[in-house]
């Protein structure tokens, strides 16, 4: 699972969903990161950088309903249904694996397609489970962050 906020204290909300979610079963989290913001929003509003992290976990159910979990999750904190693509956020959750599936509906694709694009959701993962090689491709984590064309500064905090 990927986590992700910039609005309000983002390291709060995104420390706290960490929590809510490890309530579901045994979770591994990577340290939390500080991201350049992906795009701008239209309105040409400059926003604040990100903190994200990642999380590994054990999981009882199908995809669809952990996403729907997930966005649970997200209005709790604040976050509208109605989602503005790269807007600023008080928090984003992403389901980025689950397994070895590979899955596209209309709802939910796995991998997550911005897996191996961006470097924020890529160096936390690293950190996790660098030998790993997502579903669909033939290099690991460590050497997909390696070789990332992703102009974006990503820190560790």
């Amino acid at each position: 699972m990927g986590f992700g906020a910039n609005l309000g204290d983002p390291e709060a909300q995104v420390r706290a969903a960490i929590r809510e979610v490890a309530s579901w079963g045994p979770l591994r989290a990577s340290s939390l990161w500080r991201s350049e913001p992906l795009a701008e929003p239209s309105s040409g509003e400059v926003q604040a950088w990100y903190v994200n992290a990642v999380a590994e976990l054990e999981l009882d159910g199908d995809a669809h309903d952990c996403l729907d979990r997930l966005h649970a999750i997200e209005r709790a904190f604040g976050r509208p249904v109605e989602r503005v693509r790269f807007a600023a956020r008080t928090l984003d959750l992403d389901l980025l694996l689950l397994g070895e599936l590979e899955l596209r509906s209309d709802r939910l694709t796995l991998p997550h397609p911005g897996l191996v694009k961006r470097r924020f959701v890529l160096a936390p993962l690293a950190e996790l489970a660098p030998d790993l090689v997502p579903p669909g491709q033939t290099r690991t984590v460590a050497a997909l962050l390696s070789d990332l064309d992703d102009p974006l500064r990503v820190e560790k905090l």
